[in-house]
């Protein structure tokens, strides 16, 4: 079974920064001339996660709120107290929310709703440049 394999970068600002990449994603599925499969994207890192949502300011708005509910950034973490940063609140989104996703393929077209666009979350507390991996298998 053909597998096809590419990493691109994407710069981020971190602090919650949500990019779409999903016009990355289809380049790479479209270079890989594979037609029926299974899409893998896989964020390099701790502190980040792939997921997908509605990319419109809203939609945005709404996760930003609803991660600081649940992870707030100016909580006490262990791990601050045990490495002495502040970003305890970033590695428990990245946890929650995971940092790969896959996706089917059909017809050579990652299989996505109509207002679904695959994202990179990036939670850190600083500007980081982002490693993504987009592993395509199928036929």
């Amino acid at each position: 079974m053909p597998v096809h394999q590419e990493s691109f970068q994407a710069p981020t600002r971190g602090h919650g920064d949500v990019l779409d990449i999903t016009d990355q994603v289809a380049r790479i599925v479209t270079g890989s001339r594979i037609r029926q499969g299974v899409v893998n994207v896989s964020g390099r890192g701790s502190t980040l996660a792939i997921t997908t949502i509605e990319f419109e300011p809203g939609a945005v708005a709404d996760l930003r709120r609803a991660l600081e509910q649940i992870a707030p950034s100016n909580d006490d973490y262990a791990h601050n107290a045990r490495w002495g940063d502040h970003n305890g609140y970033a590695h428990l989104r990245s946890a929650l929310l995971g940092t790969a996703r896959s996706f089917p393929l059909s017809d050579g077209t990652v299989r996505l709703g109509t207002w679904q666009q695959i994202v990179l979350c990036d939670f850190d507390d600083r500007a980081r440049q982002r490693e993504i991996t987009v592993t395509v298998v199928g036929e």
